[in-house]
């Protein structure tokens, strides 16, 4: 896990330095309209990215329970999230913008959330997908002092990934 950690701080200084482009862009091949993201990538790419309507019409709709509005501003603190999600996938589509405008109307913090974009084979820059075992998208990773706390994966164990997230941060 401390090489993980040493490979988000690496991607994360290289970001900040600009580099080079921490993430690819590029055409789908299986969706004449649709965009990909590999690498890392932010809400913010998410917004500005013409193409993905579906963004802002899945976070406007969306009325999150203020349960899990307070679960998540109660970890603001102490709590990091790294996020694999696919550009192209059905899921991730509705679960992004879902988990950002919980994250927003929480007050966490934009800084303590890293989201990594991947292709259709579920694999991403620098190997990260396969350092964290991932085989579906959405996966929302939470961390505490280095260590992973658990996953919610795709609509989690239950089918609902909102009560999968609350638990979590329980």
């Amino acid at each position: 896990m401390r090489n993980t950690l040493f490979i988000l701080f690496f991607l994360s200084a290289i970001t900040f330095c600009g580099a080079q482009t921490p993430y690819l862009k590029f055409a789908d091949d299986n969706n004449k309209e649709g965009i990909i993201y590999k690498g890392m990538i932010s809400k913010y790419i998410l917004e500005n990215e013409h193409s993905f309507d579906w963004y802002f019409k899945n976070k406007k709709s969306y009325l999150p329970e203020t349960s899990l509005i307070t679960a998540m501003e109660s970890v603001k603190d102490s709590i990091q999230f790294i996020i694999f999600g696919g550009t192209w996938c059905d899921d991730t589509q509705l679960i992004l913008p879902h988990f950002f405008k919980i994250q927003e109307l929480s007050g966490f913090p934009d800084s303590a959330i890293v989201l990594f974009g991947v292709d259709r084979n579920k694999k991403t820059m620098g190997n990260l997908s396969e350092a964290f075992s991932i085989t579906n998208v959405p996966t929302i990773i939470a961390m505490k002092d280095g260590k992973e706390l658990g996953r919610v994966v795709e609509y989690g164990n239950d089918g609902d990934w909102e009560n999968s997230l609350r638990e979590l941060l329980h």
